[in-house]
């Protein structure tokens, strides 16, 4: 074992820490999502992206266990979510798009809610909960009811819950919708410095903030994965990424 490593993460060296493998959703006879499969380990950030409607957010909720595939398994960190859900879940942060939030809470509230539902007790509950206000910059509003907060502050109290835990692995939805340009830059930072060591997977409809952002790009479009690459690799001979985005969808339209 190398030093400063931990058995954890030396065992999960050699495991993807999210796996689709051949994720196919079907409602009825619709197929939202076809024979999806990827592979993503530590210490990488990667963004998902396609048209809406295209299957991202199925996707997304196949591998956090909240959906059941018709077809294929979703794993967190080696455990299947259809079969072993609450290993993976404990190693797992999600922020949903526009996650439940309860109003009348305050996010320390709120915070110490989940944290209790995590098993967090004591010193340690009120820790995790005081690092995780800091490094989403909510202690002035962490009093205040979450129904009169804006958007952005919102959006800030869904990374926090996704964070207090320390998972090893992140699925943000639109972690930086309705954030200004000030709040985006911090999200940004946040993510490049937390998939140093974690495993990050984010949807995003912000193209530039995919370059800055993520080491590798997913692309879906109507239920099928396009792309699968280095972001440099989509957007190489001077390409935009809006360009590839639109012929890689259009082509698959």
């Amino acid at each position: 074992m190398s030093k400063g490593s931990t058995p954890k993460q030396t065992q999960d060296a050699t495991v993807p820490m999210i796996e689709a493998v051949g994720l196919t959703k079907y409602y009825g006879r619709f197929a939202a999502l076809r024979d999806v499969s990827f592979s993503i380990p530590r210490g990488q950030v990667a963004a998902f992206l396609g048209p809406n409607g295209a299957g991202k957010s199925t996707t997304m909720k196949l591998l956090t266990g909240y959906l059941a595939p018709s077809t294929g398994s979703a794993r967190i960190a080696g455990h299947n979510m259809a079969t072993h859900r609450q290993e993976g879940a404990a190693r797992l942060g999600y922020l949903p798009e526009d996650g439940p939030l309860y109003h009348d809470m305050t996010p320390k509230g709120l915070l110490g809610f989940f944290a209790a539902a995590r098993g967090l007790r004591g010193g340690d509950a009120t820790s995790r909960i005081e690092a995780v206000i800091q490094q989403c910059a909510l202690g002035s509003v962490a009093g205040k009811a979450i129904g009169k907060l804006s958007r952005g502050y919102r959006q800030r109290v869904g990374m926090a819950q996704a964070l207090l835990h320390e998972p090893d692995v992140l699925i943000l939805d639109e972690p930086t919708a309705g954030l200004d340009p000030n709040q985006i830059r911090e999200v940004r930072n946040t993510i490049r410095r937390l998939g140093r060591h974690k495993t990050v997977l984010l949807s995003t409809h912000i193209l530039p903030e995919v370059q800055a952002m993520a080491d590798r790009i997913l692309l879906i479009s109507e239920g099928r994965l396009v792309f699968d690459g280095k972001t440099a690799e989509l957007t190489a001979q001077g390409r935009s990424l809006d360009d590839c985005f639109r012929e890689f969808t259009t082509a698959a339209a």
